[in-house]
């Protein structure tokens, strides 16, 4: 499935044939400060299938200018997550290679009247900037000469100034209608440890005078954004042009995309994850990669979602059943078919042998044949859904086993519940029921009606299984900080049984169980602790 058409394919189609460009270069440029999500998942496709469709280029560069926060697990985790979705970088850069040319550029503006050493406080640098109906307070420092701000650059760089003592920024115009254009930071100090350069810089340039140079080395020719960034474009432009850059890149932003009830923020799930309100970056409820990953979703769903999601300049909300719709096409053609019960309730088949377990030979996909079979064993005792069975039929509508009803086993043979024995507590312990050994299935017996087709495991060979459900952490219409509104339930866990063949999937493996819907083996299971993540639940359960 290709990228439609949409208004940033037009204007990569319209500089080809114009010969503004001779080939597409775009980049995904992730800070590594944290695990890919589904809103980063629209952006990497976007940017790799925009390029592929003009044989063009992406490249992977890490936004590393903010070492207090950035750590090598979070480069190596972002590389896996994009090779996972499909892509192949054309290469992979980091920003910090640049420092030593970003640094140049920087003195370039020095020298030409176009940036500056300040010395005020953050608090009063933020001040001075005014707001949107207040016009900008020039700086007392703005003035001052080239020679002493290259001085002071210089010292900063060296160590020889204090974290926060001093910062370097652009002069351009403090009375600007647009706050990005007042006199941006475009340099700060911090000591920390850089992932990639070590102690090499104690210098760093901001994200808006970085990003611009960055693209611009790289030959970048449509650099691809959120809408948030839309009223930084003139900074963009003014860096490119101010620094004296060879080759000119242009942004262009396009809308967000939102779920609903899911977190598409990363510095929401970092808080989740650092007060421990989930497992990790990879818990099955996390919209990170990895943990979409873990609860079974598939790239080739994940891609259709958002190529089927469109592109456009305005942000845009989209029910999460559309995720769940591309999801299930996805794994309705891969996921071969199985058994299992959540919440068991034991059947004894009065009549069936005692001591005999009969082995039923069923395909394990029913659309694709090369899948081939799996042996369900079949015997007097099986496990059937708790919700499966009512002692009395409430009404018509209702298709599954009841005292004195018949129904289909799947695969299997049609029973009819006769008794029911009760526990001292007067719950139920388990049912009675007798079987047609005429009814075997595929034996073409139709000469009457069972009241619907219910799912079973045999006892005897039965597997346990540790069964785990999602729902949302959070709930758009609820109030509250992230951590208020979390769902402590939103992790539900059952245990019950599923037929022996479960214990030939590997991790990461998906299956469909029948009535119940699709299930992955958690990164967590072992053949003697078996654990299935919910994936996602069929069109219609029951």
């Amino acid at each position: 499935m290709s990228i439609h058409s949409n208004f940033i394919k037009s204007i990569m189609e319209t500089d080809l044939e114009t010969k503004k460009h001779h080939e597409i270069i775009t980049r995904f440029p992730p800070e590594p400060n944290g695990f890919l999500h589904i809103g980063h998942a629209r952006a990497i496709v976007t940017n790799f299938e925009l390029a592929k469709s003009f044989g063009g280029k992406t490249n992977l560069r890490f936004d590393d200018t903010n070492p207090s926060k950035e750590d090598d697990i979070f480069v190596q985790n972002i590389i896996s997550d994009i090779r996972w979705l499909g892509y192949e970088p054309d290469g992979i850069y980091y920003a910090s290679d640049y420092f030593e040319e970003m640094y140049v550029r920087a003195v370039i503006l020095i020298k030409k009247g176009l940036a500056y050493i300040d010395e005020s406080s953050a608090d009063d640098i933020k001040n001075m900037r005014g707001s949107t109906s207040i016009k900008g307070i020039e700086s007392p420092y703005r003035n001052r000469s080239v020679e002493e701000n290259l001085k002071l650059f210089e010292a900063m760089k060296l160590g020889q100034k204090e974290e926060g003592s001093c910062v370097l920024r652009a002069k351009i115009d403090m009375s600007s209608p647009n706050m990005n254009m007042r006199d941006p930071v475009i340099y700060r100090i911090s000591f920390d440890h850089h992932h990639h350069r070590g102690n090499d810089w104690v210098i760093y340039p901001m994200y808006d005078f970085a990003h611009p140079i960055e693209d611009a080395i790289e030959g970048i020719t449509h650099s691809l954004c959120s809408l948030e960034f839309e009223d930084h474009r003139p900074l963009y432009d003014w860096v490119v042009r101010e620094t004296e850059m060879p080759k000119i890149p242009r942004q262009i932003e396009f809308g967000r995309l939102t779920i609903e009830n899911t977190v598409m923020s990363k510095r929401y799930l970092r808080q989740l994850v650092e007060e421990n309100k989930v497992t990790g970056w990879d818990d099955p409820r996390m919209p990170t990669l990895k943990g979409l990953r873990r609860r079974g979703y598939t790239p080739e769903a994940i891609r259709k979602f958002i190529l089927e999601s469109g592109l456009s300049k305005i942000n845009s909300t989209i029910d999460s059943s559309m995720l769940d719709a591309a999801l299930r096409d996805d794994l309705n053609q891969k996921a071969g078919r199985l058994m299992g019960v959540k919440d068991p309730l034991k059947v004894v088949i009065t009549n069936y042998p005692e001591n005999q377990v009969e082995q039923l030979d069923v395909e394990l996909h029913p659309d694709i044949e090369t899948t081939g079979t799996r042996s369900i064993p079949f015997s007097r005792e099986i496990y059937i859904e708790q919700e499966d069975f009512v002692v009395e039929k409430p009404n018509n509508k209702y298709k599954r086993l009841y005292l004195s009803g018949e129904v289909r086993l799947f695969h299997a043979y049609f029973i009819t519940c006769q008794n029911v024995i009760y526990k001292e507590d007067g719950t139920i312990d388990y049912l009675e029921a007798t079987y047609d050994p005429e009814t075997k299935s595929g034996s073409g017996f139709e000469s009457r009606k069972p009241n619907g087709t219910i799912h079973f495991v045999e006892v005897s060979q039965a597997v346990p299984v540790t069964f785990n459900m999602f729902g949302p952490m959070v709930l758009d219409e609820e109030e509250g900080d992230i951590i208020s509104r979390f769902k402590e339930d939103s992790w539900q866990t059952q245990h019950g049984f599923a037929e022996p063949f479960i214990i030939s999937l590997q991790v990461e493996d998906k299956c469909q169980f029948k009535r119940l819907g699709f299930y992955c083996v958690d990164t967590l299971s072992t053949k003697e602790n078996i654990i299935m993540n919910e994936i996602a639940t069929l069109k219609s359960s029951k």
